[in-house]
């Protein structure tokens, strides 16, 4: 008769045995063995801890270590996202539900045998408060079948991630300080560094890409000195691109529009729940705080109603990660000096609710009058359109153009995109393309997006974008066999790759007289 000391003693040997003779689904990485799941080809591990549960005294503390286990770590589900209030709408919703310990990675590799392949890295989007590596639109499984190990991660949001407090900086006083999804950031690249090898990548190959936020990430990371090395090309999709991401702001001394430090906004929040003070003492209370209070209400709908006014910071300048903008530390000669697709929807913003025309083209100042002749020459424009097209080179499109030149300056290859294409089942609600309406397309994971209403030609779509992104992830050029021809980026050709409905077109940028008046306008404002 079986006991339960000899179940678990043939347990003890299986799982002796499957540490000494590795099977495919089975990888060794820094902290300990993990096993994943083969599906279709491609070996998936999800839920892999990158750093130490950010909870109880490590709340608003640099990322730490993860301790080694032993035995076999599976790998079969994600872990928790990071804390959010979701929201009706969003295009990618998590499928699992947050936490406060949320530092995990996932790598979706070709099943087999396989080294030195291209990394890509995805950094999500969600205005820094929401987002997640476990939507199902974000499945890395195309882009293992066409040949890279994809990885993506989870890091922190809201006040969570981006937090000051005057008795945070006093304490530690050598480590980093308020940026600490930032943090988180650079600590899953590094992970990835360290481990890529395990899952057949070649950590000198990697490309990090980024949509919203998420793009305003990589920006961040190519203009900080605190990620050199950890990655060899970039992707920015809607990530802006002249101002620092969300404004500039700082720790101890007021910000843009002299919006308050980020410690001060600390305090102010502190105040909010009944915490008094300023020392070690509120600091712990803060950390004693539950995680919905903590949360406050702010998400990617509430906090462009004034969520967190005053009391939430966002991204700041902190003097190490965050020190300036791409352009300035381009045009210092400080930038990363890595190949660039950088891109935006052809209807990427649309938070601005003017009342007239009159007041879209005051935005202009002195070039009123042309931004008038540029956007509206016959008078017949309709306001909303009219507002969205202003809104969208103002906040998105020129400042996209504009990394692509500070690249090309630095003497790398800058390749420009516009995502002009709408799902066909869209095309009566949607008369152009967008914010995130390009992801399921770059993950082809439209079959997730549209379901039964899905196309051939949005299959084809999907299948063009993420081959480009393929190609660039493998060899910093998106060009390929069977592809359009995508134009290498110059100021004196003004190419782009359009992706319109009727497929992907190599062209002169249509919109360059409108992308000029906004880079005088940007100019004039230095």
């Amino acid at each position: 008769m079986w006991s339960l000391k000899s179940t678990f003693a043939i347990i003890g040997i299986l799982t002796a045995a499957s540490v000494a003779f590795a099977a495919p689904d089975e990888v060794r990485i820094d902290s300990g063995l993990l096993k994943g799941v083969v599906q279709d080809g491609v070996t998936v591990f999800k839920g892999i801890p990158f750093a130490t549960p950010p909870v109880g005294d490590l709340r608003w503390r640099p990322p730490q270590p993860v301790k080694p286990w032993t035995g076999v770590k599976l790998a079969y589900k994600f872990g928790p996202d990071c804390m959010q209030i979701s929201f009706p709408g969003d295009m990618t919703p998590p499928s699992v539900a947050p936490a406060e310990d949320c530092l995990y990675v996932n790598v979706w590799t070709p099943a087999g045998d396989s080294a030195k392949l291209p990394v890509i890295v995805w950094i999500y989007g969600g205005a820094l408060v929401n987002g997640g590596s476990s939507s199902a639109i974000y499945d890395g499984s195309q882009f293992a079948k066409q040949g890279c190990v994809f990885v993506s991660f989870n890091y922190r949001l809201g006040r969570f991630g981006f937090f000051g407090f005057p008795a945070l900086t006093r304490a530690f006083p050598d480590e980093l300080k308020g940026n600490y999804g930032y943090m988180d950031q650079l600590a899953a690249l590094k992970w990835v560094q360290m481990n890529a090898a395990a899952f057949g990548g070649d950590a000198h190959n990697v490309t990090i890409f980024g949509e919203s936020s998420g793009g305003g990430s990589v920006i961040t990371m190519l203009a900080s000195s605190l990620a050199r090395g950890l990655f060899h090309k970039a992707i920015v999709e809607s990530g802006g691109g002249r101002k620092i991401f969300m404004g500039r702001r700082y720790l101890n001394k007021p910000g843009d529009n002299h919006a308050p430090s980020a410690e001060q906004m600390g305090v102010n929040f502190a105040q909010s729940v009944g915490i008094e003070g300023e020392d070690a003492a509120a600091l712990a209370a803060l950390r004693k705080l539950p995680a919905d209070t903590v949360l406050g209400g702010v998400n990617d709908i509430s906090i462009h109603q004034g969520a967190g006014a005053g009391t939430y910071c966002s991204s700041l300048v902190d003097g190490k990660i965050v020190v300036e903008s791409q352009g300035e530390a381009y045009a210092a000669g400080r930038g990363a000096k890595v190949p660039v697709m950088v891109g935006t929807t052809n209807a990427d913003s649309a938070h601005g609710n003017p009342s007239s025309k009159d007041e879209v083209f005051r935005q202009f100042g002195a070039y009123a009058v042309q931004a008038r002749a540029v956007y509206d020459p016959d008078g017949n424009a309709e306001l909303k359109v009219l507002s969205r097209a202003v809104e969208t080179d103002l906040t998105m499109v020129e400042p996209a153009r504009f990394l692509a030149q500070s690249i090309t300056a630095a003497g790398e290859p800058a390749y420009f995109f516009r995502f002009s294409y709408v799902a066909e089942a869209k095309r009566k609600e949607w008369p152009a393309a967008p914010h995130a309406s390009e992801i399921p397309f770059v993950f082809d994971t439209v079959a997730v997006a549209y379901g039964r209403d899905l196309t051939e030609a949005d299959k084809a779509t999907a299948r063009d974008l993420n081959t480009y992104w393929v190609n660039f992830a493998k060899t910093g050029n998106p060009n390929g066999k069977g592809l359009p021809e995508w134009p290498v980026y110059s100021p004196l050709t003004n190419m782009l790759m359009n992706f319109t409905n009727a497929g992907p077109v190599g062209q002169v940028d249509p919109w360059k007289a409108r992308l000029d008046l906004v880079e005088a306008l940007a100019n004039q404002d230095k």
